[in-house]
């Protein structure tokens, strides 16, 4: 537990306490009244009622929708499978702004919907809804998905065999085995909609602010650093009360599982039944996924000139979007790279010894640690970003001219995900395997990389590539730390975004669209990245 709470201490609660006590303490000292006053106002109420019920519903909306999706993945095997499953997880590496963006192309004034049908859902919940579902789909999926695809359906056809019903067969046995991913998934999805910025702020209009959305006006429009302290200091507080209710509530059983390889459960589809299933969840995938996303491909080719690579081609001019950048926009795409890289790595390490920390040992302060690495999920990326700023600029942590410094801010947000991916899988390891192991004279490393490793090799794989997305795609707290000369491509869309003319939107979608294509391949190679295959029933 060492390394992650250092990690987390020195690189999220210092920059976080330190932009709150900023805050609070003006010229007159510190006014902590200042909380009951902001607390009190009509129009902060209404803020802190639309962030929760929204965040419930979007989770809720989520998990009807893409359960059925993880379980497709987990237990069928057709063709494709490994580019679709890479498909569905682009788009959670998108800048939420792009979400946005494309959201309100298909749903907006003169989107598909108003074109077709005369309709339209932008300034709507709805439309929130929908984006959030789309930005959340591969959460489920993979989180849930992974560890489905490792549990032995010969547990189930035990109980078939003893008289149960299928359905009563998947309740009492498959259910309450993916119990702990599916909270995870839940809670993962619920702080995400919880701190939802860029999705509601294009799609929501005037009408609709989460706190997130708040905390950025107050802050960088209004300057009211006091208030937009006071907003932190609640959106902490509630994601804190978040995780202590999962914590007592969603807890798993220190059971063991029968986990096998993936590649022995997943079988071909056959029957009418499944051939539905597997059709239905691949038009959600079209409808929900595909079609936005085809949305953003159609604008970057789409020219006032007709159609061609125009757009692509002005990404190699250094004086691309009027002079906002100090190098060429298409330079982006190796920084983004190399940043993601270096976060997956740092995310990895923190990730897995804390997941193995929370494995081995029980009682609150453990479960107090493992809330506290949920937290930067909920925490406005804001309020991250301007710590960094404040807090990491003196020796001997002076990191402001250093490349190291957007890592950092985006592992943060990586670490969660490797621990909610892997503990499961972690926690599902019969202990009395390292036993045997340890009478057999195994040191504890090798029996870790004996017994463990090959059991979670899977786990692993898929928690770098969650690491790897959302790095490529953090936002909130990279656009304050990224140098001009070194932008990442969520930064650089984001300012291409933020200026007037066509020329900067259509390059702002190209440069979406090469995020897009640069998320596809490294997942699809991730993919492929499969574990041996194990001897006996491992």
């Amino acid at each position: 537990m060492a390394l992650p709470l250092a990690f987390f201490g020195l690189f999220f609660a210092y920059p976080v306490a330190a932009i709150v006590g900023r805050g609070f303490d003006t010229d007159a000292g510190w006014e902590p009244g200042r909380i009951g006053e902001v607390l009190g106002r009509p129009d902060i109420a209404g803020v802190l009622w639309f962030t929760t019920w929204q965040a419930l519903a979007s989770t809720a909306l989520t998990l009807v929708i893409a359960l059925p999706g993880a379980y497709v993945f987990a237990r069928f095997d057709f063709p494709g499978k490994q580019l679709l499953r890479a498909v569905v997880t682009v788009p959670f590496v998108l800048p939420t702004v792009v979400v946005g963006s494309a959201f309100l192309a298909l749903v907006g004034r003169g989107g598909l919907l108003d074109e077709l049908w005369g309709v339209r859902l932008d300034t709507s919940v709805w439309a929130i809804l929908l984006a959030h579902v789309f930005f959340n789909y591969a959460v489920v999926v993979r989180t849930v998905g992974g560890l489905w695809a490792q549990l032995d359906p010969r547990q189930e056809e035990a109980a078939r065999v003893l008289g149960a019903s299928r359905f009563g067969a998947w309740r009492r046995v498959t259910l309450p085995a993916l119990g702990p991913a599916v909270a995870a998934a839940a809670l993962m999805v619920f702080l995400f909609t919880f701190s939802s910025f860029g999705v509601v702020q294009i799609l929501g209009g005037p009408a609709y602010a989460t706190l997130e959305v708040e905390v950025y006006r107050q802050t960088a429009q209004l300057l009211d650093l006091p208030t937009a302290a006071v907003l932190t200091m609640v959106q902490f507080a509630a994601v804190g009360l978040i995780l202590a209710v999962h914590a007592a509530t969603v807890r798993r059983r220190e059971t063991a599982l029968r986990l096998v390889d993936p590649a022995l459960t997943a079988r071909r589809v056959h029957g009418a039944g499944q051939r539905a299933l597997l059709g239905g969840v691949l038009l959600t995938v079209a409808v929900l996924i595909v079609l936005p996303l085809g949305v953003l491909v159609e604008r970057s080719f789409d020219t006032p000139a007709g159609y061609g690579a125009a757009y692509y081609r002005a990404l190699q001019d250094e004086g691309a979007g009027g002079g906002t950048f100090l190098v060429p926009p298409l330079e982006a795409i190796g920084n983004s790279l190399e940043y993601a890289l270096a976060a997956t790595g740092i995310a990895l390490v923190v990730g897995g010894l804390a997941a193995a920390a929370l494995t081995r040992r029980a009682g609150p302060l453990v479960r107090g640690f493992d809330a506290l690495l949920m937290l930067p999920l909920g925490v406005s990326a804001v309020t991250v970003g301007f710590g960094f700023l404040i807090t990491l600029d003196e020796p001997p942590l002076d990191l402001r001219t250093s490349w190291i410094l957007v890592p950092l801010a985006q592992a943060l947000v990586g670490v969660p995900f490797v621990v909610r991916t892997m503990l499961p899988v972690l926690r599902a390891v019969d202990g009395r395997l390292r036993e045997a192991a340890a009478v057999l004279g195994a040191s504890p490393l090798r029996a870790w990389r004996e017994v463990d490793l090959p059991l979670v090799r899977r786990a692993l794989l898929v928690a770098a590539g969650f690491a790897f997305a959302v790095s490529l795609g953090e936002f909130g707290a990279t656009v304050f730390i990224a140098r001009p000369d070194r932008p990442t491509l969520p930064v650089a869309v984001a300012r291409l975004l933020g200026r007037a003319g066509e020329l900067n939107y259509g390059q702002a979608m190209a440069l979406s669209t090469i995020l897009m294509g640069v998320c596809a391949v490294s997942l699809l190679v991730l993919e492929r990245l499969r574990p041996e295959r194990s001897s006996g029933e491992f």
